[in-house]
Protein backbone atom coordinates (compact mmCIF):
# COMPACT_ATOMS: atom_id res chain seq x y z
CA UNK A 1 0.00 0.00 0.00
CA UNK A 2 1.33 3.43 -0.94
CA UNK A 3 1.64 5.95 1.87
CA UNK A 4 -0.36 9.13 1.20
CA UNK A 5 1.59 12.33 1.69
CA UNK A 6 -0.52 15.24 2.90
CA UNK A 7 0.19 18.55 1.22
CA UNK A 8 -0.63 22.01 2.55
CA UNK A 9 -3.72 23.41 0.84
CA UNK A 10 -1.93 26.18 -1.04
CA UNK A 11 0.68 23.76 -2.40
CA UNK A 12 -1.88 21.09 -3.33
CA UNK A 13 -3.55 23.55 -5.74
CA UNK A 14 -0.41 24.02 -7.85
CA UNK A 15 2.73 22.25 -6.61
CA UNK A 16 4.48 23.19 -9.87
CA UNK A 17 4.31 26.92 -9.16
CA UNK A 18 7.59 28.33 -7.87
CA UNK A 19 7.04 30.14 -4.55
CA UNK A 20 7.81 33.83 -4.36
CA UNK A 21 9.86 33.51 -1.20
CA UNK A 22 13.58 33.25 -1.86
CA UNK A 23 13.17 33.70 -5.62
CA UNK A 24 16.04 36.20 -5.98
CA UNK A 25 19.45 34.51 -6.31
CA UNK A 26 21.60 37.51 -7.23
CA UNK A 27 21.42 41.26 -6.59
CA UNK A 28 23.21 43.45 -9.14
CA UNK A 29 24.26 46.85 -7.82
CA UNK A 30 24.93 50.17 -9.45
CA UNK A 31 27.77 52.04 -7.73
CA UNK A 32 27.44 55.86 -7.94
CA UNK A 33 24.74 57.16 -5.60
CA UNK A 34 23.64 53.58 -4.98
CA UNK A 35 26.34 51.52 -3.29
CA UNK A 36 28.07 54.71 -2.28
CA UNK A 37 27.11 58.38 -2.04
CA UNK A 38 28.65 60.50 -4.76
CA UNK A 39 29.96 60.05 -8.31
CA UNK A 40 33.38 58.42 -8.25
CA UNK A 41 34.84 60.04 -11.36
CA UNK A 42 33.55 63.51 -10.40
CA UNK A 43 33.79 63.61 -6.61
CA UNK A 44 36.91 61.51 -6.18
CA UNK A 45 36.13 60.68 -2.58
CA UNK A 46 32.90 58.75 -2.09
CA UNK A 47 31.44 57.15 1.04
CA UNK A 48 29.36 54.03 1.46
CA UNK A 49 25.66 54.62 1.81
CA UNK A 50 24.38 53.94 5.33
CA UNK A 51 23.15 50.39 5.76
CA UNK A 52 24.46 49.06 2.44
CA UNK A 53 27.17 46.85 3.93
CA UNK A 54 24.66 45.38 6.38
CA UNK A 55 22.37 44.46 3.46
CA UNK A 56 25.26 42.96 1.51
CA UNK A 57 26.42 40.76 4.36
CA UNK A 58 22.92 39.78 5.48
CA UNK A 59 21.93 38.61 2.01
CA UNK A 60 25.31 36.93 1.46
CA UNK A 61 24.87 34.91 4.66
CA UNK A 62 21.51 33.69 3.33
CA UNK A 63 23.07 32.54 0.05
CA UNK A 64 22.07 35.48 -2.14
CA UNK A 65 24.86 36.46 -4.51
CA UNK A 66 25.96 40.00 -5.42
CA UNK A 67 27.38 41.55 -8.57
CA UNK A 68 27.88 45.01 -10.09
CA UNK A 69 26.61 46.72 -13.25
CA UNK A 70 28.03 50.24 -13.33
CA UNK A 71 28.86 52.84 -15.96
CA UNK A 72 32.25 53.78 -14.64
CA UNK A 73 35.96 53.41 -15.19
CA UNK A 74 36.67 49.77 -14.43
CA UNK A 75 40.07 50.08 -12.75
CA UNK A 76 39.08 53.12 -10.67
CA UNK A 77 35.85 51.50 -9.46
CA UNK A 78 37.52 48.19 -8.62
CA UNK A 79 40.24 50.01 -6.70
CA UNK A 80 37.56 51.78 -4.66
CA UNK A 81 35.78 48.49 -3.93
CA UNK A 82 39.09 47.03 -2.73
CA UNK A 83 39.74 50.09 -0.58
CA UNK A 84 36.29 49.67 0.98
CA UNK A 85 36.96 45.96 1.65
CA UNK A 86 34.09 44.86 -0.59
CA UNK A 87 35.74 43.47 -3.72
CA UNK A 88 35.29 39.83 -2.68
CA UNK A 89 31.54 40.32 -2.18
CA UNK A 90 30.88 40.78 -5.90
CA UNK A 91 31.00 38.04 -8.54
CA UNK A 92 31.57 38.84 -12.21
CA UNK A 93 31.33 42.65 -11.87
CA UNK A 94 30.58 44.46 -15.12
CA UNK A 95 31.99 47.98 -15.03
CA UNK A 96 32.20 49.92 -18.29
CA UNK A 97 29.97 51.92 -20.59
CA UNK A 98 27.59 49.37 -22.10
CA UNK A 99 23.88 49.14 -21.30
CA UNK A 100 23.28 47.75 -17.84
CA UNK A 101 20.80 45.23 -19.20
CA UNK A 102 23.64 43.79 -21.29
CA UNK A 103 25.77 43.64 -18.16
CA UNK A 104 23.07 41.66 -16.33
CA UNK A 105 22.78 39.26 -19.28
CA UNK A 106 26.54 38.66 -19.15
CA UNK A 107 26.50 38.12 -15.39
CA UNK A 108 23.59 35.68 -15.70
CA UNK A 109 25.45 33.73 -18.39
CA UNK A 110 28.64 33.55 -16.31
CA UNK A 111 26.75 32.38 -13.21
CA UNK A 112 24.45 30.09 -15.22
CA UNK A 113 21.33 31.62 -13.68
CA UNK A 114 18.08 32.73 -15.26
CA UNK A 115 17.57 36.50 -15.43
CA UNK A 116 14.28 36.11 -13.56
CA UNK A 117 16.38 35.26 -10.49
CA UNK A 118 18.06 38.69 -10.57
CA UNK A 119 17.33 41.99 -8.87
CA UNK A 120 18.86 45.27 -10.05
CA UNK A 121 19.44 48.27 -7.75
CA UNK A 122 19.99 51.73 -9.25
CA UNK A 123 19.30 55.35 -8.35
CA UNK A 124 18.38 56.54 -11.86
CA UNK A 125 14.90 56.11 -13.31
CA UNK A 126 16.37 55.95 -16.82
CA UNK A 127 18.48 52.89 -15.94
CA UNK A 128 15.56 51.19 -14.20
CA UNK A 129 13.34 51.87 -17.22
CA UNK A 130 16.01 50.54 -19.62
CA UNK A 131 16.21 47.36 -17.56
CA UNK A 132 12.41 47.00 -17.56
CA UNK A 133 12.31 47.41 -21.36
CA UNK A 134 15.20 45.04 -22.12
CA UNK A 135 14.86 42.47 -19.31
CA UNK A 136 11.36 42.73 -17.81
CA UNK A 137 11.97 39.53 -15.80
CA UNK A 138 14.54 41.30 -13.63
CA UNK A 139 13.23 42.73 -10.34
CA UNK A 140 14.02 46.46 -10.25
CA UNK A 141 14.70 48.43 -7.07
CA UNK A 142 15.19 52.15 -6.72
CA UNK A 143 18.19 52.80 -4.47
CA UNK A 144 16.07 55.18 -2.40
CA UNK A 145 13.87 52.24 -1.40
CA UNK A 146 16.44 49.53 -0.76
CA UNK A 147 15.98 49.54 3.03
CA UNK A 148 12.43 48.27 2.56
CA UNK A 149 12.66 46.47 -0.78
CA UNK A 150 15.56 44.22 0.18
CA UNK A 151 13.52 42.89 3.08
CA UNK A 152 10.79 41.51 0.83
CA UNK A 153 10.07 37.79 0.76
CA UNK A 154 11.73 37.40 -2.65
CA UNK A 155 15.07 38.01 -0.93
CA UNK A 156 14.43 35.80 2.11
CA UNK A 157 14.69 32.03 1.60
CA UNK A 158 12.52 29.98 3.88
CA UNK A 159 15.59 28.12 5.12
CA UNK A 160 19.22 29.10 5.38
CA UNK A 161 20.98 25.80 4.77
CA UNK A 162 24.55 24.91 5.65
CA UNK A 163 25.47 25.64 2.05
CA UNK A 164 23.89 29.09 1.99
CA UNK A 165 26.72 30.88 3.77
CA UNK A 166 29.25 29.23 1.43
CA UNK A 167 27.36 29.79 -1.83
CA UNK A 168 29.48 32.74 -2.91
CA UNK A 169 32.68 30.72 -2.51
CA UNK A 170 31.14 27.78 -4.38
CA UNK A 171 30.36 30.07 -7.29
CA UNK A 172 33.82 31.58 -7.09
CA UNK A 173 35.29 28.07 -7.33
CA UNK A 174 33.10 27.43 -10.35
CA UNK A 175 34.36 30.59 -12.03
CA UNK A 176 37.92 29.38 -11.36
CA UNK A 177 37.08 26.05 -12.98
CA UNK A 178 35.67 27.86 -16.00
CA UNK A 179 38.82 29.95 -16.24
CA UNK A 180 41.05 26.87 -16.18
CA UNK A 181 38.81 25.13 -18.72
CA UNK A 182 38.98 28.07 -21.13
CA UNK A 183 42.77 27.71 -21.25
CA UNK A 184 42.85 23.90 -21.34
CA UNK A 185 44.31 22.54 -24.56
CA UNK A 186 43.10 18.93 -24.40
CA UNK A 187 39.69 17.41 -25.10
CA UNK A 188 36.62 18.06 -22.98
CA UNK A 189 36.85 14.56 -21.50
CA UNK A 190 40.52 15.08 -20.65
CA UNK A 191 39.62 18.28 -18.84
CA UNK A 192 36.87 16.56 -16.88
CA UNK A 193 39.29 13.78 -15.97
CA UNK A 194 41.74 16.38 -14.66
CA UNK A 195 39.18 17.61 -12.13
CA UNK A 196 39.23 14.45 -10.01
CA UNK A 197 35.46 14.44 -9.49
CA UNK A 198 33.78 12.35 -6.80
CA UNK A 199 30.00 11.85 -6.97
CA UNK A 200 28.28 10.65 -3.78
CA UNK A 201 24.71 9.30 -3.55
CA UNK A 202 23.03 8.70 -0.20
CA UNK A 203 19.57 8.46 1.34
CA UNK A 204 18.37 11.90 2.44
CA UNK A 205 18.90 12.61 6.14
CA UNK A 206 16.87 15.18 8.06
CA UNK A 207 19.78 17.61 7.95
CA UNK A 208 19.65 17.45 4.13
CA UNK A 209 16.04 18.57 3.85
CA UNK A 210 16.52 22.32 3.99
CA UNK A 211 18.91 22.12 1.05
CA UNK A 212 16.59 19.60 -0.67
CA UNK A 213 13.65 22.00 -0.48
CA UNK A 214 15.91 24.76 -1.74
CA UNK A 215 16.93 22.63 -4.73
CA UNK A 216 13.32 22.07 -5.77
CA UNK A 217 12.73 25.84 -5.65
CA UNK A 218 15.97 27.05 -7.24
CA UNK A 219 16.49 24.43 -9.97
CA UNK A 220 14.83 25.02 -13.33
CA UNK A 221 16.86 23.77 -16.29
CA UNK A 222 17.65 20.32 -14.88
CA UNK A 223 14.35 19.70 -13.08
CA UNK A 224 12.29 16.91 -14.63
CA UNK A 225 8.92 18.16 -13.37
CA UNK A 226 9.42 21.71 -12.12
CA UNK A 227 7.54 20.75 -8.99
CA UNK A 228 8.47 22.21 -5.60
CA UNK A 229 8.40 20.30 -2.31
CA UNK A 230 8.29 21.71 1.20
CA UNK A 231 10.52 20.59 4.05
CA UNK A 232 7.56 18.81 5.71
CA UNK A 233 6.62 16.99 2.49
CA UNK A 234 10.19 15.84 1.99
CA UNK A 235 10.47 14.72 5.60
CA UNK A 236 7.31 12.60 5.25
CA UNK A 237 8.57 11.10 2.00
CA UNK A 238 11.97 10.40 3.55
CA UNK A 239 10.32 8.32 6.27
CA UNK A 240 7.82 6.59 3.97
CA UNK A 241 8.61 2.89 3.40
CA UNK A 242 7.07 3.21 -0.06
CA UNK A 243 9.43 5.97 -1.20
CA UNK A 244 13.13 6.45 -1.75
CA UNK A 245 14.54 9.96 -1.39
CA UNK A 246 18.18 10.32 -2.44
CA UNK A 247 20.59 13.24 -2.44
CA UNK A 248 23.76 13.60 -4.50
CA UNK A 249 26.90 15.58 -3.77
CA UNK A 250 29.85 16.43 -6.01
CA UNK A 251 33.43 17.45 -5.18
CA UNK A 252 36.56 17.98 -7.25
CA UNK A 253 40.06 19.36 -6.80
CA UNK A 254 38.71 22.90 -6.57
CA UNK A 255 36.39 22.01 -3.68
CA UNK A 256 32.78 21.02 -3.12
CA UNK A 257 29.84 21.83 -5.37
CA UNK A 258 27.62 20.99 -2.40
CA UNK A 259 24.48 18.89 -2.62
CA UNK A 260 23.56 19.14 -6.26
CA UNK A 261 21.06 16.35 -6.97
CA UNK A 262 17.78 15.03 -5.65
CA UNK A 263 15.61 12.07 -6.64
CA UNK A 264 12.28 10.78 -5.37
CA UNK A 265 11.10 7.27 -6.26
CA UNK A 266 7.75 5.73 -5.42
CA UNK A 267 8.34 2.00 -5.12
CA UNK A 268 5.32 0.33 -6.74
CA UNK A 269 4.62 -3.07 -8.23
CA UNK A 270 5.47 -3.95 -10.97
CA UNK A 271 7.06 -0.54 -11.67
CA UNK A 272 8.90 2.01 -9.62
CA UNK A 273 7.86 5.59 -10.44
CA UNK A 274 10.46 8.34 -10.54
CA UNK A 275 8.42 11.27 -9.26
CA UNK A 276 11.23 13.81 -9.18
CA UNK A 277 14.73 14.07 -10.59
CA UNK A 278 16.76 17.26 -10.55
CA UNK A 279 20.34 18.41 -10.72
CA UNK A 280 21.74 21.81 -9.87
CA UNK A 281 22.61 23.93 -12.90
CA UNK A 282 26.10 24.32 -11.37
CA UNK A 283 27.02 20.87 -12.72
CA UNK A 284 25.41 21.17 -16.15
CA UNK A 285 28.78 21.22 -17.93
CA UNK A 286 30.40 18.50 -15.82
CA UNK A 287 28.97 15.50 -17.63
CA UNK A 288 27.42 14.03 -14.47
CA UNK A 289 23.74 14.66 -15.21
CA UNK A 290 23.04 10.99 -15.89
CA UNK A 291 24.97 9.52 -12.93
CA UNK A 292 22.06 9.67 -10.46
CA UNK A 293 19.61 8.45 -13.10
CA UNK A 294 21.83 5.49 -13.98
CA UNK A 295 22.05 4.55 -10.30
CA UNK A 296 18.25 4.55 -10.01
CA UNK A 297 17.92 2.39 -13.10
CA UNK A 298 20.34 -0.16 -11.64
CA UNK A 299 18.45 -0.15 -8.32
CA UNK A 300 15.13 -0.85 -10.04
CA UNK A 301 16.61 -3.63 -12.15
CA UNK A 302 18.18 -5.26 -9.09
CA UNK A 303 14.79 -5.09 -7.31
CA UNK A 304 13.12 -6.81 -10.26
CA UNK A 305 10.98 -3.77 -10.99
CA UNK A 306 10.43 -1.63 -14.06
CA UNK A 307 11.04 2.12 -13.90
CA UNK A 308 8.83 4.90 -15.19
CA UNK A 309 9.39 8.62 -14.76
CA UNK A 310 7.24 11.74 -14.60
CA UNK A 311 8.28 14.56 -16.89
CA UNK A 312 6.62 17.96 -17.21
CA UNK A 313 7.64 20.22 -20.08
CA UNK A 314 8.26 23.57 -18.40
CA UNK A 315 9.89 25.37 -21.33
CA UNK A 316 13.22 25.49 -19.52
CA UNK A 317 14.03 21.85 -18.83
CA UNK A 318 14.79 20.59 -22.32
CA UNK A 319 18.21 19.43 -21.12
CA UNK A 320 16.61 17.03 -18.63
CA UNK A 321 14.37 15.66 -21.39
CA UNK A 322 17.50 14.97 -23.45
CA UNK A 323 19.11 13.27 -20.43
CA UNK A 324 16.17 10.87 -20.19
CA UNK A 325 16.27 10.15 -23.92
CA UNK A 326 20.00 9.35 -23.89
CA UNK A 327 19.41 7.03 -20.93
CA UNK A 328 16.92 4.98 -22.99
CA UNK A 329 13.60 6.34 -21.67
CA UNK A 330 10.71 6.54 -24.12
CA UNK A 331 7.35 8.28 -23.92
CA UNK A 332 4.46 5.95 -23.03
CA UNK A 333 1.68 8.44 -22.25
CA UNK A 334 0.99 12.15 -22.40
CA UNK A 335 -1.59 14.60 -21.10
CA UNK A 336 -0.79 18.07 -22.36
CA UNK A 337 2.69 18.99 -21.15
CA UNK A 338 2.79 16.12 -18.64
CA UNK A 339 4.50 13.00 -19.87
CA UNK A 340 5.20 9.53 -18.49
CA UNK A 341 8.42 7.92 -19.67
CA UNK A 342 9.51 4.28 -19.36
CA UNK A 343 13.08 3.05 -19.03
CA UNK A 344 14.81 0.33 -20.99
CA UNK A 345 16.66 -1.25 -18.07
CA UNK A 346 18.82 -3.29 -20.43
CA UNK A 347 20.53 0.02 -21.32
CA UNK A 348 21.71 1.13 -17.89
CA UNK A 349 24.81 3.30 -18.07
CA UNK A 350 27.76 3.28 -15.71
CA UNK A 351 29.20 6.53 -14.40
CA UNK A 352 31.78 8.10 -16.73
CA UNK A 353 35.37 6.96 -16.21
CA UNK A 354 36.35 10.45 -15.05
CA UNK A 355 33.93 10.32 -12.07
CA UNK A 356 34.45 8.25 -8.94
CA UNK A 357 31.02 7.11 -7.71
CA UNK A 358 30.39 6.41 -4.04
CA UNK A 359 27.01 5.03 -2.93
CA UNK A 360 26.25 5.20 0.77
CA UNK A 361 23.67 2.93 2.42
Amino acid sequence: MTTAIQQPADRAEDPYRKPVRGRIKCVVWDLDNTLWDGVLLEDGDVTLRPGVVEHLRRLDAMGVLHSVASKNDHDTAMAKLRELGLEEMFLCPRIGWSAKSESVKEIAARLNLGVDAFAFVDDQEFELAEMEFSLPEVTRINAADLDTELLRDEFRPRFVSDESAHRREMYRSQLARDEVESGFTGTSEEFLASLGMAFTIAPAAREDLQRAEELTIRTNQLNATGRTYSYDELDALRESPDHLLLVAELTDRFGSYGKIGLALVEKGDPDWRLRMLLMSCRVMSRGVGSVLLGHLMRLARTAGAGLTADFVETGRNRMMQITYAFAGFREVSREGDRVVLAADLDRTQDAPDYVRLEVRP
